[in-house]
């Protein structure tokens, strides 16, 4: 199963016309995590206390588990995420912080290093930017950050279009180009 998390928001996204390219190459059944349809819950003490009591007794009955879960049987992770900010949209965020369930999607060895517990070991993320200055470390460096040494998934790559809303720049030919040059495997 390939685990579509789509955090585009824009009716006609360009990322999201590239990922479902690859998830037409890739050929297997499709769960789609839609992030501008999530309600995730508050991030206050009350709610940490409570998610704090449910990992410590290993209890992941309560449906708020169900992303990592979802996130952790995956056989391969398709994250579509435009370039906002230097960064992804904040939607993304609040989603890693949701599926980051000790004894879900990672644990911690006796000394402290953790050990992935997903069951992809390939993750492909997919950006574009209307400009040309898109540095890896802010949006895909941190999730391949995150996949490598967290989740225990073992190739993170990275898909971009970049340029597209520099002035004589063909968007439609730069996005043409990505998805030619899209290789699965």
């Amino acid at each position: 199963m390939i685990l579509f998390v789509n955090a585009c928001v824009r009716n006609n996204s360009r990322t999201k016309r590239i990922a479902e390219s690859l998830l037409n190459k890739l050929k297997d059944s499709i769960e789609e995590v839609r992030l501008d349809n999530a309600d995730f819950p508050n991030t206050d003490q009350a709610f940490l206390d409570w998610r704090d009591k449910c990992i410590s007794s290993g209890d992941f009955s309560d449906s708020y588990f169900d992303y990592a879960k979802q996130f952790a049987r995956a056989d391969t992770i398709v994250i579509a995420a435009p370039l906002w900010d230097l960064s992804f949209p904040a939607v993304l965020k609040q989603y890693i912080e949701h599926i980051n369930i000790l004894g879900i999607t990672f644990e911690y060895t006796p000394m402290g290093v953790p050990i992935g517990k997903c069951n992809a070991k390939k993750l492909y993320y997919i950006t574009t930017a209307g400009g040309d200055y898109v540095p890896d470390e802010f949006g895909f460096g941190y999730i391949k950050a995150l996949a490598l040494n967290f989740y225990g998934i073992e190739d993170a790559k990275l898909i971009k279009a970049t340029g597209l809303d520099i002035i004589g720049n063909d968007p439609d030919a730069i996005i043409k180009e990505c998805i030619e040059n899209i290789v699965v495997g």
